[in-house]
């Protein structure tokens, strides 16, 4: 874990996304477990805060809280959303382009961790999050080579059940050769074929 992944291009990734989101579809279900559309574009603005401090090494409220101390809601996105979640993201990718925030200790919903695990959490949160968004909108979704690998990295140091008990369901095997967003997506615990007529999966 040497090198410093760019948060940008799964930022950009998710930006696009979240501009082809029509105010109607943000009650739609997404592969998350009894969370819309709506709720998973607040858990980004949250979580785009949240890590942006991390990087700074800013602890506080917005690094202390734990996630599932309240689920996120579409019903606390504010009025000025679509411009509001743009500016987060690029105030996180502005944060990790910091040679410091990668390293030492920070602070992530309430774990104290490396700053340079919570730098790919924070991408992987993003990668996945967008491809969530934007299936459940009927949306295309790729993400560059360097992020995918990224995040297959992450998520293949827990694949056993109890280390991924709150955070992630179970790992969904995926064939050897399937493209890499696929095994980062089955990795995560979805499926990659779900669709808005599928069953959920859970909040990760």
């Amino acid at each position: 874990m040497t090198a410093m992944p760019d948060l940008e291009p799964p930022a950009r990734r998710m930006a696009l996304v979240l501009e082809g989101v029509a105010d109607g579809r943000l009650s739609a279900p997404t592969p998350c477990e009894a969370t819309t559309v709506g709720d998973l574009v607040h858990h980004v603005l949250g979580l785009s805060i949240a890590f942006r401090d991390a990087a700074r090494k800013d602890l506080g409220p917005t690094t202390r809280t734990d996630p599932s101390a309240s689920r996120p809601s579409a019903a606390l996105l504010p009025a000025d959303w679509r411009d509001a979640v743009p500016r987060a993201l690029d105030g996180l990718v502005a944060a990790w382009r910091e040679p410091s925030a990668w390293e030492g200790t920070t602070q992530a919903g309430g774990v104290t961790l490396p700053a340079a695990v919570a730098g790919r959490v924070a991408l992987n949160e993003l990668l996945i999050h967008g491809w969530d968004i934007a299936r459940a909108t009927g949306q295309e979704y790729d993400c560059d080579e360097t992020s995918l690998r990224v995040s297959i990295d992450l998520l293949s140091q827990s694949t056993d059940e109890a280390g991924r008990a709150g955070v992630f369901g179970p790992v969904v095997e995926v064939p050897g050769d399937s493209p890499l967003l696929d095994r980062a997506v089955g990795l995560s615990g979805r499926e990659p074929s779900w669709n808005p007529g599928t069953a959920p999966g859970r909040l990760g």
